[in-house]
């Protein structure tokens, strides 16, 4: 212990060794020391040291450490020491304060020290399998730090560490055992060491996923009280998030397993506002994203599908729209939860019906999309909530063609209902309010209403607005264009330029109204040929954009706007080459690009708010195709429409061919059909006509019997002399048979005794095994084999029993038939001789009688042994009872035995945290407080020291 002293500062006398020299020494120690406990101290100084020296410890000790894990595995507290040791010579996390100009710096080099210290122990993977063994130990001081070790070598090399385990046998199945322990602190940190090892490994997932984490996770959440939980279920939900997240092989599996139905539970949340704590908010939205991810868009449509199924037929879309008219609900699980509902509907025609049915809780009762709508065109809402609601919207209207119709009827003048507020309503007050983002969210909303549905852009014709009183109403249509032509905002005018677009294409009587108005040609043209700033070259390419649908999709109705004027338009007033660029300018945009990526719109401010994703789809499908048309001239039109007639013809007379090929396509199936019955019934009456060959052959044979029996009959009365003989033939072979029956009843008679005699010795031996059990020798199995032997004896004397009736009754069979052959008539010789062979048969019989009852009383007999035998039994049954109850009580109390000792543990560590904070706080006021690992590697430190001094004084 000197030597410890003198080398951590003590009193010793003497130049003080610095702090390399010191770990070269415990080093040298560690290695050279036969002793356990000389080895143990080395390790413990130089975990007390790791920290204040990371670097000479990691550099000089690490091999040692390494060594003394794969040695002394006998020694659960030194195998402790290393662990320990490693983990914070590898651990990046920074204990001590520092100053804040210094943190940076100083967290990069903890950094990279961790990654070299990480890559010098993962050099030889045996280290890694070596430690995956380690967790196999049961030992709290081995388990946890190796598991925290395994977690800090992930962090710093995560897919190095990731191919390593997943080569090595079982490695992630013991991993996996880490989520069984009964100690919370090592399944906690189990679960943030898998949550490193899933990080961006499919095949690592798909293992984890295939050994039963779901339900293990699943139970977790459930016992740590779900939503309402704490930390863990917060590290389950992310864990659960690595494992399905873009890997949909666990999705589907997840889905199979009926896992989706358990998530019901978690969202079953109260109105009140008291019980929404920090975690709380953060365990339900991460459960709101876990839903997410198995109908995201981006997966499958035939998985999504799959589990959009699963979520309405179990409940948990009806939970969730629960939620979504709740009050007291924090504004952000109410967004999350909005995006939530959306992705769930989200193309599926049964929830949007559903979504479609769900009405708000006010008075009088109002349909949740028109609460939403409020919301979305409400300018004091928060930004993030009213892109929520209109991705909620677009999710409704994805594929939904009677969603559609539903939204444009609520515009008509049939339809409107002057009491109530009606979503379409709603579009239009958000379409011409003074809020730029309430008039961008209702004109994309509206373009969802008419997306890729030609009846519903036709139907908005028909909508008329009163503008101001004494004017005469006008189309919405045209109220659309003259908000454009009085120079609103930019955000403003973009979404009336991506409704008008998304209306008018692919509709050519909405391209003739358009265009019927005299002032929209000439505005289009003025807003393209001016040279503006970056914002209003985005309205130009709009505006270039709008122009070419108008000559696409002109049906050449309206003489002063034909294809040919309209481009004749372009070229003077614009120019080709400038219209084309002002056109491929839009798909240019920084904006356009992140709106193309996914559906759900997300923007970092309201004032990036300009391009919608569906309208992405729209301008990619029709930038081309514009640009082609402008640039042909008529004769390369007529040439076209030539060319197309002639294709058309050709397709119809391609449809005819396939039409006559269908047809006889028809009609061959229906001639296969009819071949196919006849065919049947031909095999039918085949077999019929072979049914009726084979009765008629037995008609014959019949009749040839017949007939030779009556030709017997005649021969009968011409030879009544050879009866006599005939009948004295037929009596010998019956005597024949009479005495082969008696044969055999002596062999099984001997047969019986035989068995008889083993059922004695059985039952001797029976007798003698069911005393040793009443002793107490004989354990629960001797108990089970005895009962055993009992019930096959049972059965054998039953079959005795048996075999005993059929001979009584073969015995009266044969009285029978031998009073039946002493009543014919026979010669008096053979009538003498058949008497004595009858008395000998019965004095047999009578022999066999005897011997029958004497089988009656030998079984009476076992029957009274067996009764015996079974009391025997009852009573060491109920030995065997005692000893499990006493067998059970000694388990709980070693169970609680333990439980109390991982109690101790969890104070020990909690007191030592304690310490620790007092010892911290004590250096903060300047006291001089020294730790114990220190005064334990000083005390060593002056040991060697004095033996040092010991032998110079020798020398």
């Amino acid at each position: 212990m000197n030597f410890f002293r003198g080398v951590m500062g003590g009193q010793a006398a003497g130049p003080q060794p610095s702090g390399a020299e010191t770990i070269q020494k415990l080093c040298d120690r560690v290695a050279s020391s036969t002793l356990l406990e000389d080895r143990r101290d080395a390790v413990r100084a130089l975990k007390s040291l790791s920290k204040k020296y990371r670097m000479e410890v990691g550099t000089q000790a690490m091999d040692h450490l390494i060594n003394i894990l794969q040695t002394d595995r006998s020694d659960s507290e030194i195998l402790g020491y290393a662990l320990d040791t490693l983990y914070n010579i590898i651990c990046n996390d920074e204990e001590e304060e520092q100053d804040e100009s210094e943190d940076e710096n100083a967290q990069k080099q903890a950094d990279d020290m961790g990654a070299h210290f990480t890559d010098k122990f993962i050099q030889d993977p045996e280290h890694v399998t070596l430690l995956l063994t380690l967790l196999e130990e049961f030992d709290f001081h081995v388990r946890w730090p190796g598991v925290k070790l395994l977690t800090a070598l992930l962090k710093n090399q995560g897919p190095q560490v990731q191919g390593i385990i997943l080569v090595s046998p079982m490695g992630v199945s013991r991993l996996m055992d880490l989520l069984a322990d009964s100690r919370e602190v090592i399944r906690n940190d189990g679960l943030l060491l898998l949550q490193q090892l899933t990080k961006g490994n499919a095949a690592i997932q798909k293992i984890v996923a295939f050994e039963n984490a779901f339900e293990r996770l699943l139970d977790i959440i459930t016992e740590e009280g779900s939503s309402d939980g704490g930390i863990v279920v917060e590290d389950c939900l992310l864990l659960l998030l690595n494992l399905l997240k873009n890997n949909s092989s666990n999705q589907n599996f997840f889905k199979e397993g009926s896992y989706i139905q358990r998530m019901k539970p978690w969202f079953e949340v109260g109105d009140d506002n008291s019980g929404w704590s920090a975690q709380k908010v953060t365990n339900l939205h991460l459960m709101l994203q876990l839903v997410r991810v198995m109908v995201s868009p981006v997966n499958s449509p035939g998985a999504t599908a799959s589990c959009q199924k699963s979520m309405y037929l179990c409940g948990l879309l009806q939970q969730l729209c629960t939620i979504l008219m709740a009050t007291g609900v924090p504004a952000d699980i109410l967004t999350e939860t909005i995006n939530t509902v959306s992705e769930v509907i989200r193309g599926s025609q049964v929830n949007q019906d559903y979504f479609a049915s769900v009405n708000a809780p006010s008075n009088p009762p109002r349909p949740a999309i028109v609460v939403l709508l409020m919301s979305m065109v409400n300018e004091r809402q928060p930004f993030v909530l009213r892109c929520a609601v209109l991705y909620c919207f677009q999710c409704f209207l994805y594929k939904n063609q009677k969603g559609q119709g539903e939204i444009v009827a609520t515009l008509l003048p049939s339809t409107i209902d002057a009491n109530s507020i009606s979503a379409g309503q709603l579009l239009c007050g958000g379409l011409f309010s003074a809020d730029s983002l309430s008039n961008w969210c209702a004109a994309v909303a509206l373009a969802h209403a008419l997306q890729d549905n030609l009846t519903q852009k036709e139907q908005l014709l028909r909508v008329q607005l009163a503008t101001s009183m004494g004017n005469p109403p006008v189309s919405l249509l045209q109220q659309c264009t003259n908000i454009l032509s009085q120079g609103s905002k930019v955000q403003t005018r973009v979404g009336l330029l991506m409704l008008l677009c998304t209306w008018i294409s692919n509709c050519p009587i909405a391209v003739t109204h358009f265009l019927h108005n005299q002032e929209n040609v000439p505005f289009l043209t003025a807003q393209i040929s001016e040279n503006l700033g970056e914002d209003e070259r985005l309205v130009q390419g709009l505006c270039a954009l709008l122009l070419g649908i108008c000559i696409y999709y002109n049906d050449n109705s309206l003489e002063n706007y034909t294809k040919e004027k309209l481009k004749q338009l372009i070229e003077k007033r614009i120019g080709k080459e400038n219209f084309v660029e002002k056109l491929v300018f839009v798909a240019k945009h920084e904006l356009y690009s992140r709106a193309a990526q996914k559906p759900q719109p997300v923007f970092p401010s309201p004032e990036q708010m300009l391009f919608d994703h569906e309208f992405t789809k729209l301008v990619k499908e029709l930038e081309g195709v514009i640009t082609k048309a402008v640039h042909k001239s008529s004769e390369e039109e007529k040439k076209e429409e030539e060319v197309k007639k002639t294709l058309e013809q050709h397709d119809n007379i391609v449809t005819q061919y396939k039409e006559l090929i269908r047809e006889q396509d028809a009609q061959i199936q229906e001639l296969k059909e009819k071949v196919s019955s006849m065919s049947s019934q031909n095999e039918q009456l085949q077999t019929t006509v072979t049914q009726q060959l084979s009765q008629i052959q037995q008609h014959k044979d019949q009749y040839n019997i017949l007939k030779l029996k009556l030709g017997k009959d005649n021969q009968s009365q011409s030879n009544s002399q050879g009866d006599g003989s005939q009948v004295n033939g037929l009596q010998t072979e019956e005597l024949t048979q009479l005495r082969e029956e008696v044969d055999q009843l002596r062999k099984q008679h001997t047969l019986l005794q035989t068995q008889l005699g083993d059922k004695d010795a059985l039952i001797n031996t029976l007798s003698s095994e069911a005393a040793q059990t009443a002793e107490g020798s004989a354990g629960a199995s001797d108990n089970t084999e005895l009962l055993k032997e009992l019930e096959a004896l049972r059965s054998q004397v039953q079959s005795q029993s048996a075999e005993i009736n059929q001979l009584k009754t073969e015995r009266q069979e044969l009285l029978r038939r031998a009073e039946a052959a002493s009543s014919d008539t026979v010669p008096s010789s053979d009538s003498s001789l058949d008497a004595a062979k009858m008395a000998e048969l019965e004095s047999r019989l009578a022999a066999q009688t005897a011997e029958t009852e004497k089988l009656k009383e030998e079984t009476k007999r076992l029957s009274e042994s067996r009764a015996g035998l079974e009391q025997q039994l009852a009573s060491a049954t109920s030995t065997v009872a005692i000893l499990q109850t006493e067998k059970a009580k000694l388990q709980t109390e070693v169970q609680e035995s333990k439980k109390e000792q991982d109690d101790l543990l969890m104070l020990l560590a909690d007191q030592d945290q304690k310490i620790h904070s007092l010892k911290q706080r004590l250096k903060n006021l300047g006291e001089t407080v020294e730790d114990e690992d220190d005064l334990d590697a000083k005390d060593q430190t002056d040991d060697d020291e004095e033996e040092e001094e010991e032998e110079e004084d020798e020398d």
